[in-house]
């Protein structure tokens, strides 16, 4: 049974599925479409040009499809598609992309905590956890199951690959490949996150094929395009192979360092032969 708080202001063109709750004091705009079993808490804003999928609750003060924060970018805006099972806390808030015909994307069964924003035209897919106050800069694209630490920020058109870890508080101003972790003090690589893999289901074999790559990657002598071959031709591995693509489509900005404080827990190249104080980039140079 659906329930509308009558202090709710809702447009009447508002498609509305079954067992929805709204309570008092939200705005729903016209050309929403919802679908059925969400939640709505006091106070949740649902602005035009915004669709949502099944089972989503929304925390008090969320503000979805806002104008997309940007000085240049004239109307009409594009919109907000949400999918299913996603859970927002309080004082959310997603934009729509900007450009009309684009999309700002929200997958399946994702977290986003008080205050974590996503701007125009992101793109997150399923089973990832933003914490509190986590910042997506326009046009970020998130995987699955990443987990981004309270206070995160990341710049604009930046990825994150699935299942990586970025540490509280850390600044990612480059793509963070997969399976790798990010400590939030130096906002640096610090090896791979190794309790996701494992409760991915991932073999001790296949995550020690990744360490190879790992050191393939950072604390090799060679260059970018060297890296990729060899990662390419000498690993069958489907996780290696999901690494590979992602850094052969890497954006201008390369990818983020290793950092020089912590080191990956496996037997590698020796620091002092590695290049691994230098980032890798898609130019096949270095940014130190």
């Amino acid at each position: 049974m659906t329930t509308i708080s009558p202090h709710a202001i809702i447009s009447p063109d508002v498609q509305i599925g079954s067992n929805v709750e709204i309570s008092h004091f939200c705005v729903i705009e016209s050309g929403v479409a919802i679908g059925n079993d969400c939640t709505f808490d006091p106070h949740v804003i649902i602005k035009s040009g915004v669709t949502i999928g099944n089972n989503n609750r929304f925390g008090a003060g969320s503000v979805i499809g806002g104008v997309p924060q940007h000085v240049s970018a004239p109307p009409p805006f594009g919109k907000v598609h949400i999918g299913e099972g996603n859970v927002f806390g309080e004082d959310t808030t997603v934009h729509r992309a900007i450009e009309e015909s684009n999309v700002t994307v929200i997958g399946h069964e994702n977290c986003l905590m008080a205050g974590a924003h996503a701007a125009h035209d992101c793109v997150i897919g399923d089973n990832n956890i933003l914490g509190n106050s986590v910042m997506l800069g326009g046009h970020v694209i998130v995987g699955n199951r990443a987990i981004l630490g309270g206070g995160v920020g990341v710049h604009q058109h930046c990825r994150i690959g699935s299942l990586a870890m970025i540490g509280g508080q850390a600044l990612v101003l480059q793509d963070v490949p997969p399976f790798f972790t990010v400590d939030g003090l130096t906002s640096r690589i610090v090896g791979l996150n190794l309790v996701g893999l494992r409760r991915n289901g991932q073999t001790s074999e296949e995550i020690k094929t990744l360490k190879r790559a790992y050191c393939t990657l950072y604390r090799s002598n060679l260059t970018w395009q060297e890296i990729l071959r060899d990662l390419q031709e000498n690993y069958s591995s489907e996780l290696v192979a999901e690494l590979t693509h992602f850094l052969r489509t890497s954006t201008h900005r390369g990818i983020v360092r290793e950092s020089t404080q912590f080191g990956l827990d496996t037997p590698c190249h020796s620091r002092e032969s590695g290049n691994q104080n230098v980032a890798p980039s898609p130019s096949g140079r270095g940014q130190g």
